[in-house]
């Protein structure tokens, strides 16, 4: 195998000869012209950390001292209804989008009830066990290094996101994210969210009304998609000229019942992988100088 990373226990894939020729193409295309799109929660954030889970962007905010325990009953009870359909194998991404339309809606307003300020974002980030990926230095740092620019396409939190990002000293100027934004009053009280919303369903061009940045960045046609839902796999829809896109995807949960889509539709699958390992090694061979 070109990348010795992919040779390890946790990471399965359909079609391997596919998998070592999009690799080679990528190589040839070095590093110019080559970028990253990445999902954010479980997928460059762990999934889970000495047993337990760790949070999403939105979960921080949730588990935090900032909502009201009524708040976190509501959310959490829209989460045990809305969480089976947004995984369900069963269902079409079709029937799925308006359902997690309702879900983000009905928690976005449950949270701007909670007159939320953005001064105690930082101080709830830091008090959350939100960890990102073993690996994530290398990854940021490498990527920062080479020039290579790092989209992050998530149905999070952005304000949330970056501050995890920033806390962890890797914010660098090659990341550019695309997500739900709080909008706050001049006093600094959450009052809404910005722009349309984000959701699991519809990370995609329908979205990306900062197509100016794939205007920028026109030349990188090479593309290392990270995903970790089936969503996620739209996620370079935006990109006007595509060559090559290899696609991994993080299986964190109910790996049985999710273990054949992912095979289907990911190009490399990681099972129950908390690392970057596999993101580092393909970066590593890509960006090797000849």
């Amino acid at each position: 195998m070109l990348v010795p990373e992919l040779s390890k226990d946790t990471v399965r894939m359909k079609d391997p000869e596919k998998v070592r020729r999009v690799i080679s193409e990528l190589q040839r295309g070095g590093e110019n012209k080559l970028q990253v799109i990445s999902d954010f929660d479980m997928t460059l954030s762990r999934f889970g950390y000495n047993g337990e889970r760790c949070p999403t962007c939105y979960n921080i905010i949730d588990n935090s001292r900032i909502i009201s325990e009524d708040c976190r009953k509501k959310l959490k009870e829209l989460f045990n209804i809305y969480y089976p359909l947004e995984i369900d194998p069963n269902r079409t991404t079709q029937e799925k989008y308006p359902l997690m339309v309702e879900w983000w809606s009905k928690a976005h307003s449950l949270l701007c009830e909670q007159r939320i300020q953005k001064s105690e974002l930082a101080r709830v980030v830091k008090e959350s066990r939100a960890k990102l990926r073993e690996g994530f230095e290398l990854f940021f740092e490498g990527l920062h290094r080479s020039g290579i620019p790092l989209f992050i396409f998530s149905a999070g939190i952005g304000n949330v996101l970056e501050e995890v990002i920033c806390q962890a000293g890797v914010y660098y100027p090659n990341i550019k994210v695309v997500s739900n934004y709080m909008d706050f009053d001049d006093d600094g009280i959450l009052t809404g969210f910005k722009g349309e919303l984000i959701h699991t369903y519809n990370k995609n061009n329908s979205v990306l009304k900062d197509t100016e940045y794939f205007e920028q960045i026109k030349d990188r046609s090479n593309i290392i998609l990270l995903g970790d839902t089936l969503g996620d796999l739209t996620m370079s829809d935006g990109v006007a000229k595509l060559e090559n896109v290899l696609k991994i995807g993080f299986l964190n949960d109910k790996v049985d019942e999710q273990y054949d889509l992912f095979l289907q539709s990911y190009d490399i699958v990681l099972i129950k992988d908390e690392t970057l390992d596999v993101a580092n090694g393909l970066l590593k061979f890509i960006t090797a100088k000849n």
